[in-house]
C-alpha cells in the first residue's frame, strides 16, 4: 500500500509522482497486489477522472476536532494498481498540491495529518491482505507516527512493515511543536530521537525513527544523506539508521520513454537509424523561437526552476549566449529565475529560449530534439530527466553528484562535472562540445546512451528485498513481544 501526495498523472508537481507511480505499475505486472491512496485535490476533479465512492462520509479526529472525509476510487480499472483518494475539502478545494504563488499552505502539516489518519483508517477494508505500508516523503510519514499511537491496539496495524520513501530530503516538513498535540499525537514524541529538531518539529524526522526501513532514491545519495555536507541537518537521523537505510535508484517507463515509439514525435528514430532526431531538432528550434541550425549545439534544461538545480551557477557562467550553442529551458518555478530567464532571452533571442509550462508533449519534443541536456543540480537524489534524456540520445551535462553520478557514466554516456564551481561547468561543457563537433565520437556517445537499462527490474527487486527485510523486523519485534 503505497501513501502519497501525488501520483502521476492525477496530481504531480516532480519526481514524486511519476515515481511512485511506475513503481507501483511494475509491482503490480510482477503480480503483487499494489493499492495507492492519494489526496483528492482539485485538479483531479477538474482533470475529469471517474470517481466513485467506496465509502459514506465517515469521521477522523485530528486533534480536537472531527473532520468529515469520503474514500473514492478510480472507477473502471482492470488491471494495474488500484488507486484511491481521500475526499476532503482541504484537498478538493484548493488550486494547489501544497501552496499557492510561490508560497506553502500554513496548515500544510494539519493537512497531511488528516490524509495520513484517514488513510490508516480505510487500509483495512481497500488492503486487507497487505504487509507493508510504504510512505513517501514528509507528507505521509505522520502515518508511521499514529501506527505507532493511535493504531497501537489494531492487530490489523501492527503487523504491518513500514517502509519509508525520501525523494527529496531538502523538504522536511518543520512546524511548531505545539503541532504535535493539535495533530493527535503525544507530546512525548517532541523528543530529540524522533520529531525533535533544533526547536521545533521534523515531520521527515520522525518518520525516519518510526520506518522500518527507510530508502532514497539513489545509492550514492544515501551516502551523502550521511555527511554534515550532504545530509540537510538530518545526517545525524540518517546514521542512526543503519542498514535500515537503502539507496535504491529510480526506473523509468521505458515504454513510455522509447523515440521508436513515440507518438509525441514529428519523426521517430532508433540508435541505428538517428535521422528522426535532426527532425526532431528542427521542429524544437521553430517551437521555442530560435533560428534553426544544426551546427550549434542545442542545450536544454527541463526541471523546476529553483535554487537547488544549480541555476545560479548557470547564470553566472558565461554559457548562455555563446554563439556555438543554443539554450532553450523548459519548467515553471521560483519568480526570481522567471525573470533572469526572460531577461537573458531578450538579450539574446537567437540562443536562449524559455518556456514556463510543463506539458508532456512538449517535454517528449525536448528530450528528443536537443543536443545535450544540461543538470547542474547542487544536489539530486535521484533525477529522472537524465534518464529519459539518454533513452533519446541526448547527452546530458551533469553535476557529479547523487543520481545523476549513479546514472551517467562520464565520456561514455554523458559527462559530469565536479567540483560544484563556475569554471569546472565551463569546462566540461567545452568537453561536451568538442564531442559534438567530433560526428563518429558523438555518434557512439549517443549510442552508448540510448543502449542504457533505466527499466524498474533491478529496481523492484530490490524494493522486494526491502520489504522482505522489514517485514522480517516486524515478525522479529512481534516474537520478542510474545516471548517476553
Amino acid at each position: 500500500m503505497h501513501v502519497t501526495a501525488e501520483c502521476w498523472p492525477f496530481a504531480r508537481s516532480g519526481g514524486l509522482g511519476e515515481a511512485v507511480s511506475t513503481l507501483a505499475a511494475h509491482q503490480a505486472r510482477g503480480g503483487q497486489a499494489v493499492s495507492i491512496v492519494l489526496p483528492a485535490y482539485r485538479a483531479v476533479r477538474e482533470a475529469g477522472y471517474a470517481l466513485e465512492p467506496m465509502s459514506r462520509y465517515f469521521s477522523v479526529r485530528i486533534g480536537s476536532r472531527d473532520e468529515r472525509v469520503r474514500l473514492l476510487r478510480l472507477a473502471g480499472q482492470r488491471s494495474g494498481p488500484r488507486v484511491y483518494f481521500v475526499e476532503h475539502p482541504d484537498f478538493a478545494e484548493r488550486d494547489g498540491l501544497y501552496g499557492e504563488n510561490g508560497g506553502e499552505y500554513a496548515d500544510n502539516p494539519r493537512r497531511f495529518a488528516l490524509f495520513g489518519m484517514a488513510a490508516l483508517t480505510v487500509l483495512p477494508r481497500i488492503g486487507a491482505s497487505a504487509r507493508v505500508l510504504h510512505l513517501h516523503d514528509w507528507h505521509a510519514a505522520l502515518s508511521a507516527a499514529y501506527l505507532r499511537t493511535a493504531f497501537a491496539a489494531s492487530d490489523y496495524h501492527q503487523r504491518l512493515a513500514v517502509v519509508l520513501s525520501v525523494h527529496n530530503a531538502g523538504y522536511q516538513g518543520h512546524c511548531t511543536q505545539e503541532t504535535l498535540p493539535a495533530v493527535g499525537l503525544p507530546e512525548s514524541l517532541y523528543d530529540w530521537r524522533l520529531f525533535e529538531w533544533y526547536g521545533r518539529v521534523n515531520l521527515l524526522k520522525g518518520g525516519l525513527a518510526m520506518a522500518d526501513a527507510v530508502v532514497t532514491v539513489s545509492p550514492t545519495h544515501a551516502r551523502e544523506l550521511r555527511t554534515q555536507l550532504g545530509g540537510f541537518g538530518l545526517d545525524g537521523a540518517f546514521t542512526t539508521l543503519g542498514d535500515r537505510l537503502h539507496g535504491i535508484v529510480n526506473g523509468i517507463d521505458q515504454r513510455t520513454w522509447c523515440p521508436a515509439m513515440d507518438h509525441c514525435l514529428p519523426a521517430r528514430y532508433t540508435s541505428e537509424d538517428l535521422a528522426g532526431k535532426r527532425r526532431c531538432k528542427a521542429e524544437l528550434q521553430r517551437a521555442f523561437g530560435l533560428p534553426e541550425r544544426d551546427d550549434a549545439a542545442l542545450v536544454a534544461m527541463c526541471s523546476r526552476l529553483t535554487a537547488q538545480k544549480g541555476l545560479d551557477l548557470l547564470l553566472s557562467s558565461e554559457l548562455l549566449g555563446r554563439r556555438d550553442m543554443q539554450f532553450l529551458f523548459l519548467g515553471e518555478g521560483e519568480t526570481r529565475y522567471v525573470q533572469a530567464l526572460q531577461a537573458r532571452a531578450s538579450r539574446c533571442p537567437a540562443h536562449v529560449a524559455v518556456r514556463f509550462e510543463f506539458a508532456d508533449p512538449l517535454e517528449h519534443l525536448l528530450l528528443a530534439g536537443a543536443d545535450l541536456l544540461l543538470a547542474p543540480s547542487v544536489y539530486e537524489p535521484c533525477g529522472l530527466t537524465q534518464m529519459r534524456a539518454q533513452r533519446y540520445g541526448t547527452v546530458p551535462v551533469a553535476h557529479r553528484v547523487g543520481g545523476l553520478a549513479d546514472t551517467i557514466e562520464d565520456g561514455v554516456t554523458g559527462f559530469l562535472f565536479a567540483p560544484f564551481t563556475r569554471q569546472a561547468l565551463e569546462r566540461t561543457m567545452t568537453r561536451s562540445l568538442e564531442c559534438f563537433h567530433d560526428a563518429p565520437a558523438w555518434r557512439e556517445i549517443m549510442r552508448n546512451a540510448m543502449a542504457r537499462d533505466f527499466g524498474w527490474e533491478r529496481s523492484a527487486l530490490a524494493y522486494l528485498g526491502v520489504y522482505r527485510r522489514a517485514i522480517a523486523r516486524v515478525n522479529g519485534a512481534a516474537t520478542a513481544v510474545a516471548a517476553g
